[in-house]
């Protein structure tokens, strides 16, 4: 069972580095309705109950979508990692402009170096990656289904940033778009 510490280890460092974080960002200055807030919030703990509890543990849910291999295990471990280090670097990035929410901060510039030369939304896909890696070492269905959930929930969120964003930049964003890819890199 160690491969379950070593797949909740990289959330813990997310979690303390988000929260450490969130204390140094910008004032607000646009945000998200909270209706449209908690709709996306709602799908993301859902799918994060399913993939890491055991509260899904019910009827076909409980089974095994794939007979368990160590190398399964070790990639789902490895998917893991990257994400998680995908979603810190991006988020180091972004600095002083991150937000839980959809936002714009006071004075907020278009990011485009990092992982944002080559994606617009990087943490997201980051979380994305690393829910999978869980799913995959895991190995159940519950963990299928959260992550089907977690990644819906970051679609819609990453879709009202696109939106935000263009109102915003313009033509700026419009020109990073053609040279970045939605949440899979574009080389």
């Amino acid at each position: 069972m160690i491969w379950r510490y070593l797949i909740e280890g990289p959330w813990i460092v997310f979690v303390a580095y988000w929260t450490a974080g969130a204390l140094k960002t910008r004032r607000t200055v646009s945000k998200e309705s909270s209706g449209s807030r908690y709709g996306t919030l709602f799908l993301e703990i859902i799918g994060f109950v399913l993939l890491f509890s055991h509260v899904g543990k019910v009827g076909f849910l409980d089974h095994r979508v794939v007979p368990r291999t160590e190398s399964l295990i070790a990639a789902g471990v490895a998917l893991t990692w990257v994400g998680i280090a995908i979603a810190l670097w991006a988020r180091w990035h972004l600095g002083q402009y991150w937000s839980a929410r959809v936002t714009l901060k006071e004075n907020h510039k278009l990011i485009s170096t990092g992982p944002y030369a080559r994606f617009r939304h990087p943490i997201y896909s980051g979380i994305d990656l690393a829910a999978f890696g869980g799913a995959l070492a895991i190995d159940q269905w519950r963990c299928v289904v959260g992550v089907a959930l977690i990644v819906l929930g970051y679609w819609l969120k990453a879709r009202k940033e696109e939106s935000m964003l263009a109102a915003q930049f313009g033509e700026a964003f419009q020109e990073h778009c053609r040279h970045t890819g939605f949440l899979i890199p574009k080389f």
